[in-house]
């Protein structure tokens, strides 16, 4: 659960880039975000952090979480076979990541419950008396993450349709399509 928590969270300015520029009309931007960023993410991450220190891999994330990624990426490409990511495609999806993350909150409940049952709590544990524990300081950590967040991703939209505009590459794929 810790894991989809830090999933959500990284991935929340690529969604707030993505809703920017598909509500300012370029869906391109926003597909291109999306797409281009798991691709960074799996390969030069994933490859960065291997060539720094060998990755141990769970034998789960490749039965489970690698066929589940590949899936859904061969399912983004029969989605936009037709050009074009539809409402039918984008609740589909969506109904696809709410199925898996309650499915993922399932499975780490049941595991949860099966170590505490064996005797083996290794969580840490939380301290309740730390300044950010309080609820008003985390809904204000919320908030302000939120603002922030919207901010830089308008910002990044922004200077990236300049940068396209200004070496041309805008009008290439406007004039190309």
């Amino acid at each position: 659960v810790g894991l989809t928590v830090v999933a959500f969270g990284t991935s929340a300015p690529e969604v707030a880039v993505s809703v920017g520029a598909a509500l300012k009309g370029q869906a391109d931007l926003a597909v291109g975000n999306v797409v281009g960023s798991n691709i960074f993410n799996v390969l030069f991450i994933l490859g960065l952090s291997a060539l720094i220190t060998p990755l141990m891999v769970d034998r789960q994330l490749i039965r489970q979480e690698v066929p589940v990624m590949i899936g859904v990426s061969v399912l983004l490409l029969v989605l936009a076979l037709d050009a074009r990511i539809g409402l039918f495609d984008a609740a589909l999806l969506l109904v696809l990541q709410v199925a898996y993350t309650v499915f993922l909150v399932r499975q780490s409940r049941a595991q949860t419950a099966s170590a505490a049952a064996q005797g083996g709590d290794d969580l840490p544990s939380l301290d309740a008396t730390a300044w950010d524990a309080k609820l008003p300081a985390q809904i204000a950590l919320i908030v302000g993450g939120l603002v922030l967040l919207v901010g830089g991703s308008q910002a990044l939209l922004t200077a990236a349709v300049t940068i396209a505009r200004s070496l041309g590459i805008s009008d290439l794929v406007i004039g190309l399509t």
